[in-house]
C-alpha cells in the first residue's frame, strides 16, 4: 500500500522531530515524513517528494509558512494545507482562507487534535476531494474583535450541539456549520475552540464515538451499520478511528460489553 507523503515545515529543529514523532508513532507504516526548515525548502521538498499533506509553521525565514502554502495550493488545488503556529493571531487566520487550509492548530496543541486532523487530511486524500478546506469562505463577521467570542457562549454552545445532534449522520465539515450560523469559517472555528476546548474535527468524531458506542451495545446491529449510522461512509475508516480513540477494534468493544 503507498504511503501518504506529508511535509513538515518548521524553523526550529526541535519542533519539526517534535511533529515527526508524533506523526510516525501513530501512523508508522501509513506515512513518509519530509522535513524542511523554511517555507523555500517546503516548496521544494513538496514538488520533489511529491506530497500530498503539509504541516506548516508560519513564521521562517525567506519565504513563510503563508506564501509557501499560497505557492503550494496554487500548483496544487487538491493539497491538504494545515497551519501549526505558536502564533494566536487572527490577521494570520484571515489569511489561512485564502489558501483554504484544512485547519489552524495552535502550539502546544494536543495530539488528540492533529492526530484527528491528519486523520481527516488522509480521508480527504482518498477520496481526492480537490478544493476542500475549513477555510474557504468569507463573512461580515470577519473583522469581528475577540469580545464578540465570549458573547453568550451558553447559547451558542446549545445551537451547536442542536446542529451536530441533527447532522452528525451526514458528511458535514466545519463549513457547512459555519454558513448555517452566517459565520465566516475561521471565526467560526476560533469561536468553536474557545466555547468546546478542542477544534471541531476532534468534537465531532469523539460525538461520533460515543453514538457508536451506544450502537454497538446492541448486538442485533451490524458493524457496517453502526459505522453509517454513527455518522462515516467508510466502514474501515471507522475501524480504525474507533480502535485510535477506544482503544480497541469495534468488535471488541461489542464483545466487553454484550458478550457477543
Amino acid at each position: 500500500m503507498d504511503k501518504y507523503r506529508i511535509l513538515v515545515a518548521d524553523d526550529e529543529p526541535i519542533e519539526r522531530q517534535v511533529v515527526n514523532k508524533k506523526l510516525m508513532g501513530y501512523f508508522p507504516d501509513r506515512v513518509e515524513i519530509y522535513l524542511a526548515e523554511n517555507g523555500l525548502r517546503a516548496v521544494e521538498l513538496f514538488e520533489e517528494k511529491n506530497c500530498q499533506i503539509a504541516i506548516l509553521d508560519i513564521e521562517m525565514p525567506g519565504m513563510d509558512g503563508l506564501e509557501a502554502a499560497s505557492v503550494i495550493r496554487g500548483r496544487h488545488p487538491e493539497a491538504c494545507l494545515i497551519f501549526l503556529t505558536a502564533f494566536d493571531e487572527f490577521s494570520y487566520a484571515k489569511r489561512a482562507i485564502e489558501v483554504r487550509a484544512l485547519d489552524y492548530l495552535l502550539k502546544p496543541g494536543s495530539d488528540e487534535d492533529l492526530i484527528n486532523v491528519i486523520e481527516e487530511a488522509i480521508r480527504l486524500c482518498d477520496a481526492n476531494r480537490a478544493q476542500y478546506g475549513i477555510f474557504g469562505k468569507t463573512g461580515e463577521d470577519e473583522d469581528r474583535n475577540d469580545d464578540g467570542a465570549n458573547a453568550e457562549p451558553n447559547v451558542f454552545v446549545k445551537k451547536v450541539r442542536d446542529y451536530i445532534d441533527s447532522n452528525y449522520t451526514e458528511d458535514i465539515a466545519l463549513q457547512d456549520i459555519a454558513g448555517s450560523f452566517g459565520y465566516s469559517d475561521v471565526y467560526f472555528c476560533k469561536l468553536f475552540k474557545q466555547n468546546f476546548g478542542v477544534n471541531f474535527i476532534t468534537f465531532l468524531n469523539e460525538y461520533r464515538m460515543d453514538r457508536a458506542k451506544e450502537l454497538l451495545a446492541d448486538p442485533m446491529i451490524n458493524i457496517k451499520d453502526v459505522s453509517t449510522k454513527a455518522g462515516y461512509r467508510d466502514a474501515n475508516y471507522f475501524a480504525r478511528i474507533f480502535k485510535r480513540m477506544v482503544g480497541m477494534t469495534p468488535s471488541d468493544y461489542r464483545m466487553g460489553v454484550t458478550g457477543q
